[in-house]
């Protein structure tokens, strides 16, 4: 599938030999269609302020994209900026990491805008979901390129999120990622907000309601995926997909921090389902209740408090991907 600006009559006139841009920005002026996208660059992202962000934006407008430029400071006005241009782009270029690409989610299916991507965050969870690479330059070429996917989106207590949406232990490791620990430690950073997490662990009763279905557990947390992958690279399961329209939830029994630590390969990987100690399962509308209220965090930022209701939004909106090899269509 190619995004609808991408697309255009055969060029009867024979291009000379040229690079790579070259060629796009020939292919874009000879058929009048100079796509617009509005480009939102989160500055605070752990790759925000960097040249590589600037050599991006003259790729793209070297191959005939013309960038309306933005500062999105998370989620305090990116839709107001994008409902502003909505009439005069056909892209929305999300230059940030997964905090902004959730910023941009709920606009971008409202107004049915494609979303571009230029990974600048620290996990770049739905980036590694879609096989964008953090590359920028080969990012731009994938943007250039222009073949789009269909996505889902998740929904919890009407909020949109693209990768997953937790309770317990993990808001309390998004608690512990704090701008500065993001930008020393990188990836690690992770690691290290896991075991500052740990300390303030407790446990709570969870009921939930999976298209119609009751359980009842004791949980330490709770994720519920809509993508593939979140918190730097962990799979939600490892059969989880983007576009299958559900949802996978996984609840973690209290454990000890040996106990824990035992089981996070499986965690890392997506086998978890192998573990006792894990409740998985997948659906489409799930509700979750919890004895205590709980904070719902959701791409690494927080939306709402439990008891949440989630569903999934299936074929929510479309991305630019890479193009898939073999005229495979499916990410």
């Amino acid at each position: 599938m190619t995004c609808p600006m991408a697309s255009s009559p055969m060029i009867t006139t024979p291009l000379p030999y040229c690079p790579m841009l070259s060629v796009a920005r020939y292919f874009f002026v000879e058929n009048d269609l100079m796509p617009k996208a509005l480009l939102l660059a989160n500055r605070h992202s752990r790759r925000g302020d960097s040249p590589e962000l600037q050599e991006a934006c003259d790729l793209l407008e070297e191959s005939g994209v013309t960038l309306i430029r933005a500062a999105a400071e998370k989620s305090a006005n990116t839709d107001e900026i994008i409902a502003a241009h909505k009439d005069e782009i056909d892209r929305v270029i999300v230059a940030g990491g997964d905090g902004s690409l959730n910023s941009v989610a709920g606009s971008l299916h409202q107004h049915g805008l494609t979303l571009a991507i230029l990974p600048l965050g620290t996990a770049n969870d739905l980036a590694r979901t879609l096989g964008i690479p953090d590359d920028l330059n080969k990012a731009c070429r994938i943007i250039i390129e222009g073949h789009c996917q269909w996505v889902d989106l998740g929904m919890v207590n009407g909020h949109y999120y693209f990768n997953v949406a937790n309770m317990g232990l993990g808001t309390k490791i998004t608690g512990e990622l704090t701008p500065e620990v993001k930008k020393h430690w990188g990836v690690f950073s992770y690691l290290k907000a896991l075991l500052a997490a740990l300390s303030h662990r407790r446990s709570f009763r969870l009921k939930i309601n999976v298209d119609g279905v009751d359980y009842k557990m004791q949980s330490m947390h709770v994720t519920v995926g809509n993508g593939r992958y979140y918190g730097g690279g962990n799979l939600v399961h490892e059969n989880a997909r983007i576009d299958d329209g559900k949802l996978t939830l996984y609840s973690l029994k209290p454990l000890t921090f040996l106990q824990l630590l035992t089981l996070s390969p499986l965690l890392r990987t997506g086998a978890h389902h192998q573990s006792e100690q894990v409740f998985n399962i997948q659906g489409k509308n799930i509700s979750i209740q919890t004895s205590r209220r709980l904070e719902v965090h959701a791409d690494g930022e927080y939306l709402t408090d439990t008891p949440a209701q989630c569903q999934s939004v299936h074929r929510a909106l479309q991305i630019i991907v890479p193009r898939p090899k073999g005229g495979d269509e499916e990410i």
